[in-house]
């Protein structure tokens, strides 16, 4: 029976869901029952922690668990049962544009006084302040572009063609020293952070497991295809202003030359990414299957959601002067591939 011996350590529990999931992975104890999962709080550290640890399987695994439970007939079910209340949540809380060229464009309109992350920690952030974010983030961006990929069996056409061509840049144009993953490693360590994949998971905050598992939740789902396509849409559009405001933070604050990189690095690539997205992967997309519009917009939008609410939480414990983390940052580093 094969064990994964590479992946991070499971994390510590945050409430019944996510030590039933983590206690079930172990090989030990029930799985959560359907009316323990239905109460949970949808957006809560319990429900993204139990939900992010079933997708986690799809990855890489976790250290000591066995590699065949990613296709675990009760484990599933129990992953379907979260997805459900998360979904369910997402489709009533997200205000959603009418029509995709207008969610589109809505994306594209920098406010003339943003008030945003990246706009924090260009103007305000201290070096504290970007080891939280860069932390926090790390749970994707060492596995940038992952969840995007399983989206690729299911275009084709345009659709395909322009997906493949930005994840190839994504992965390092075939140069694994380019692959944007260990760019953001190469950030971490300029920052004195453990570049250990998913090494700091126990000390993510539920907002940031949520926008990690709406990308797995719409990458995993080829019903949910145009959602990804949509979501996809959101982060490369946005991408590249955020990055400039982002570079200008770690130049800033001396931050280091490889942390300073990764955010110019995307500046160029999402510039051009953009044009791709828009006309070559909704394009493509919406040509083959316009009937998918609703769910290209819900993507867009529920990207919004999802970031905006971790802004809250973000800036709200800054501007307090308090840390946006649930476990300070180890002392202890740890510079690894």
């Amino acid at each position: 029976m094969e064990y994964d011996r590479e992946g991070p350590s499971l994390p510590s529990a945050r409430g019944p869901l996510s030590a039933a999931v983590r206690d079930r992975l172990r090989g030990t104890g029930p799985l959560p029952a359907p009316e323990t999962v239905a109460a949970a709080d949808p957006y809560g550290d319990d429900l993204q922690l139990a939900l992010y640890q079933c997708y986690e399987l799809h990855y890489r695994g976790f250290a000591g668990v066995r590699a065949d439970l990613e296709w675990d007939p009760d484990l599933l079910r129990v992953r379907g049962a979260l997805e459900g209340v998360f979904l369910a949540a997402l489709r009533a809380d997200t205000p959603l544009h009418d029509s995709v060229p207008e969610a589109v464009e809505d994306l594209l309109v920098e406010p003339v006084d943003g008030t945003g992350v990246s706009h924090f920690l260009r103007d305000k952030g201290e070096l504290w302040h970007l080891r939280e974010y860069a932390a926090q983030r790390s749970l994707y961006h060492l596995k940038e572009a992952d969840p995007h990929a399983w989206v690729l069996p299911r275009l084709w056409g345009r659709a395909k063609a322009g997906m493949a061509a930005v994840e190839f840049d994504e992965y390092g144009g075939g140069r694994a020293d380019r692959v944007h993953a260990r760019l953001f490693a190469d950030l971490m360590t300029d920052l004195d952070l453990d570049t250990t994949y998913g090494r700091y998971l126990d000390a993510a905050c539920a907002e940031l497991l949520a926008t990690v598992n709406l990308m797995s939740l719409f990458g995993l789902h080829r019903s949910l295809r145009g959602a990804l396509v949509g979501h996809f849409a959101a982060v490369e559009i946005t991408s590249s202003p955020g990055s400039r405001r982002l570079a200008e933070a770690m130049r800033r604050t001396g931050a280091g030359p490889a942390a300073e990189h990764f955010y110019d690095e995307h500046v160029e690539a999402d510039a051009v990414h953009e044009q791709v997205v828009r006309h070559e992967v909704i394009g493509g997309l919406l040509e083959e299957e316009p009937e998918l519009a609703p769910d290209v917009v819900l993507g867009i939008d529920a990207t919004g959601l999802v970031e905006d609410r971790l802004a809250a939480r973000l800036l709200s414990d800054w501007r307090a002067g308090r840390s946006s983390l649930r476990v300070p940052l180890s002392p202890e580093i740890s510079h690894t591939s």
